[in-house]
């Protein structure tokens, strides 16, 4: 394929989860693909993610962020798409369009989510092309006539709409009817950065990266880590226990609270990793043993991943993908899933490559805390051999089906 230059537009930050890790990720592959990059988003502080060497635009849209899920965000107004009055919405896709054009000729702009990316980019007057993530289209656009009429228009002249499962495909035509040229292309593991490592050396790493943390008094910053979180985590994981990792959201949605009543029949400690506005209800109800991090980045999560035993994303709401999941398959942790959206897609990839007697072991039903509980026992009890040989398979599954490299190239294919 020949180079080309792309405009990657994200209406968010770089750092974090979902969407952000997505836009990033994409942008360090292309650029080192040979691609020309340009990245939109309102990221204060670009300089601290590798972006491959792709230059980033943070547009001018005034104090008023959009958004799907209400979180604080340094110096802007976060409010929620559906919230917005239609000039406020025009204003904002007026003001990233502009942005955009001043960066033309392009062979294409690329933006995620249906509202508000796929307006901007149809308004840019470029080649465009749209990823449809969950969040626009459960949290916004369902049930929304005016939201999902006005993302349907946008995607009519995408020259590709991506999707990230075959459930999210369900989930596109169900919010904003039948839609012509949808790919599935899953999201993507960075498989040199989240590898299987030694417990000491994982240890120290993960130590060296928390004693790098800006200073949050007080976790004041909810978006920061916890203040003293190198000497809680050397102390928390100093012995070699079972250990059940989550991260993610602290949202009810996320279902950890099922973990939670899992674990009070489970011999096991917990880290859980986040934030949210749920935070508080689970700290207060969480089992004995369990450790609250706040939120990590990846530089982190790539030395904590390791020292769990079993990564469980237990969310009772649909899900575009798991990328948390693949993550820790990478990782050396064993993922343990709701059999549900996308997440049933990468119990399926990893089971596939399990031993017989271990199919049952990437996934269980929806808020049954009974059989993730049953299940966490038999992966705890797991011999070191035996545990080894699913690792090995869990990375294996990531290698060949949701590497970034391979993501990218797939992403560009149907516009070549």
């Amino acid at each position: 394929m020949s180079a080309m230059r792309i405009l990657l537009w994200h209406g968010y930050l770089l750092g974090g989860t979902g969407s952000n890790v997505y836009t990033r990720s994409l942008a360090r592959e292309w650029s080192r693909a040979g691609h020309d990059v340009t990245v939109f988003a309102q990221e204060p502080r670009p300089e601290e993610y590798d972006l491959g060497g792709a230059s980033v635009v943070r547009p001018d849209i005034g104090g008023l962020l959009p958004v799907f899920v209400l979180d604080r965000y340094e110096g802007m107004e976060a409010r929620l798409v559906q919230d917005l009055t239609a000039d406020e919405r025009e204003r904002y896709v007026a003001a990233n369009a502009d942005a955009l054009r001043a960066h033309l000729p392009a062979d294409l702009v690329f933006a995620n989510h249906v509202v508000l990316g796929g307006p901007v980019a149809a308004a840019a007057g470029a080649p465009y092309a749209v990823k449809a993530h969950g969040s626009e289209l459960e949290y916004s656009m369902r049930g929304n006539g005016k939201l999902s009429n006005w993302g349907r228009e946008s995607l009519v002249g995408a020259e590709a709409v991506f999707v990230g499962s075959e459930h999210i495909r369900e989930v596109l035509e169900d919010v904003v009817g039948h839609v012509d040229r949808v790919y599935v292309v899953p999201p993507g593991v960075d498989i040199d950065e989240f590898v299987p490592l030694q417990r000491q050396e994982a240890l120290r790493g993960l130590i060296d990266e928390s004693r790098a943390d800006p200073p949050n008094p007080g976790n004041a910053n909810e978006r920061l880590p916890d203040e003293g979180n190198a000497e809680r985590l050397e102390a928390f994981l100093a012995e070699d226990e079972p250990t059940v990792l989550y991260f993610g959201k602290l949202l009810r949605n996320k279902g950890v609270h099922v973990l939670f009543d899992a674990l009070r029949e489970v011999d096991a400690r917990a880290v859980v990793v986040g934030f949210g506005d749920y935070r508080e209800e689970l700290e207060r109800t969480a089992p004995p043993r369990t450790l609250f991090t706040g939120p990590l980045e990846h530089r982190h999560l790539a030395k904590l991943i390791p020292l769990a035993h079993v990564t469980v994303v237990p969310s009772i709401f649909p899900e575009a993908f798991g990328m948390v999941a693949a993550e820790a398959a990478a990782a050396g942790s064993l993922p343990l899933v709701t059999n549900h959206s996308g997440l049933a897609e990468i119990a399926a990839g990893v089971s596939a490559e399990y031993p017989e007697p271990y199919h049952d072991l990437t996934s269980f039903e929806t808020g049954d805390s009974a059989e993730l509980a049953e299940k966490l026992r038999r992966l705890l009890a797991l011999e070191p051999e035996e545990r080894a040989r699913l690792q090995e398979a869990a990375r294996r599954a990531v290698v060949e089906r949701w590497s970034w490299a391979g993501v990218a190239r797939r992403l560009l294919e149907p516009l070549d």
